[in-house]
């Protein structure tokens, strides 16, 4: 599927589980065919570390060592100051790695917790948040769907209209693992939004750019108009 994605994710730490040889074979396998390689949240455990310095930097030479590309920094489950989720940024390209922030409105994301138990926060802070990354070199942003997308009881379509009003669309990732919710985001902001999908919804997703796949909303009604 090589041809249809651009990224694999481990989610979470599930890399950790891994012995050393077939994670190294399937991370080769991911670069002979284009796609890079990312971890998912581990950044957050690491950080709880007594010594969280040192086991930061274990983490990425680590990282670097297994042919890890992208190194995920979320921060769903933490409340740390914004200029020390820069700093960590700083520390991920100084390994010659790409960081990408993973940004939400709902403390406890990730955690498959509902929205009303923790409440959300001002999707402006999401914004600026994005805006200092950029500055700092990051290329790309993910956006959590829980508060959002998932374990809401409306969808936050103003949210997502806020982010990509004031955000560049070509530097940010929408988690999208639901067809339900890829296929929004297909029908309003065409062929081009960037997703992050579970592995199984990928020939879902590519058949829906494609034209030919769909639901009432979006059968037969997603184009586009490109030079050949």
């Amino acid at each position: 599927m090589g041809n249809h994605v651009d990224g694999l994710k481990f989610a979470g730490g599930s890399f950790s589980l891994f012995e050393e040889k077939p994670l190294r074979e399937l991370i080769d396998l991911a670069h002979e065919n284009d796609v890079y390689v990312s971890t998912g949240g581990w950044a957050e455990h690491i950080l709880t570390h007594p010594d969280a310095n040192t086991a930061f930097d274990r983490y990425l030479k680590k990282c670097k060592d297994l042919g890890f590309d992208v190194i995920e920094l979320s921060a769903g489950f933490l409340s740390i100051p914004d200029d020390d989720w820069l700093r960590l940024v700083d520390k991920v390209h100084s390994y010659k790695l790409k960081a990408k922030p993973e940004l939400g409105i709902q403390f406890g994301a990730g955690g498959d917790t509902p929205g009303f138990s923790v409440g959300t926060s001002d999707p402006g802070k999401l914004v600026n948040m994005g805006h200092k990354f950029l500055n700092a070199g990051v290329e790309r942003l993910m956006i959590e769907s829980e508060g959002i997308t998932e374990n809401v009881e409306t969808w936050r379509t103003d949210v997502v209209s806020q982010i990509m009003k004031q955000l560049p669309p070509e530097k940010v990732m929408f988690e999208a693992a639901d067809p339900k919710v890829f296929n929004w985001y297909i029908r309003e902001f065409g062929i081009d939004a960037n997703l992050f999908v579970d592995h199984s919804q990928i020939v879902q997703l590519t058949c829906l750019r494609a034209g030919i796949w769909g639901t009432a909303d979006t059968w037969g009604k997603v184009v586009s108009f490109r030079p050949e």
